[in-house]
């Protein structure tokens, strides 16, 4: 019961674009509808309408249909009516309603993860496809906030528009940790997060060719392991080694607000493993040990 009242309460915020005149179904139990049968799998407005009319009389109640279910004409006409940007900070507040309260251990702080998906099914007028930058929170797996990028754009207009959304929902960003990927690696972005007062880790690749030989040329030999982890499993041996220095020093790295440069070293060692048969066995002059190391080096952004 207190489950249903609070969805139904968050949803009871979103304006209803009908007319007064006639409301025969109240838009906050169409939309918790909507919600429900999608949380069961639910992907299209008929699979949301059948989900409706499967539910007995008494569930139809709770939910306020108390004169007949809608058809499904109705399920579709009205959502797309209404503010998606709206109506997705309204659920993304109801789920963190509905999530333990986030408490990072000491050593750690909360990280929103910024990351774009195009959308399976959803085009445009055009013909175009729905892309969606999303900002999930890594503590408690709720996605706080997601913007449509324009069909003429891609994300990068997009990330101060999805900032503005998650600070909607948070209250502020002071001292959040967002991490995106290279896509993100804009002198603008930098310039954005640290007037919001939060840090930025990105990683530095071929779109900031003099950052990436800048950071590739800093004395990592020099510089103290900070953290390392080994793990075996699927026949080989992983370690990552974690490198960390400040870099905000006089001529430091040229990039705007970058307070400390990154690196990740993974080494893997991948063992043969020896048949039972003769003619399945490795060569004597095999090597019976195969060993990749790669490297990426990250800048660490705050104000």
């Amino acid at each position: 019961m207190s489950e249903r009242d609070g969805l139904l309460q968050a949803l009871a915020a979103v304006p209803d674009p009908r007319s007064p005149r006639g409301l025969r179904y109240p838009l906050a139990a169409l939309l918790a509808v909507a919600v429900c049968a999608v949380m069961t799998g639910a992907a299209s407005f008929t699979a949301i309408s059948d989900w409706l009319h499967d539910l007995d009389d008494i569930a139809r109640a709770r939910l306020g249909f108390v004169r007949g279910v809608p058809a499904t004409t109705t399920m579709w006409r009205l959502p797309i009516r209404l503010d998606a940007d709206l109506l997705a900070t309204i659920l993304a507040g109801w789920l963190r309603t509905r999530t333990w309260p986030a408490t990072p251990r000491r050593r750690y702080r909360q990280v929103i993860a910024i990351d774009g998906k195009t959308v399976r099914g959803a085009r445009r007028a055009d013909g175009s496809q729905v892309h969606l930058p999303s900002a999930l929170d890594t503590c408690t797996g709720v996605v706080l906030a997601q913007v449509t990028v324009n069909a003429k754009s891609n994300e990068i207009p997009a990330f101060a528009p999805l900032l503005d959304a998650v600070e909607r929902v948070l209250g502020s960003l002071q001292d959040l940790i967002f991490v995106a990927d290279a896509l993100h690696t804009q002198v603008g972005h930098t310039n954005e997060i640290a007037r919001r007062d939060a840090h930025l880790l990105i990683p530095a690749k071929g779109n900031q060719p003099r950052l990436f030989a800048q950071l590739k040329a800093l004395p990592w030999a020099q510089v103290p392991i900070g953290h390392q982890t080994r793990e075996t499993g699927h026949g080989r041996r992983e370690t990552r080694t974690v490198k960390a220095v400040t870099v905000t020093t006089p001529g430091g790295i040229g990039f705007p607000h970058a307070e400390q440069a990154i690196r990740i070293t993974r080494t893997r060692t991948r063992t043969a493993r020896w048949q039972d048969h003769p003619r399945d066995r490795l060569p004597a002059h095999h090597a019976a040990r195969h060993r990749r190391s790669t490297s990426r080096s990250a800048g660490v952004d705050s104000p």
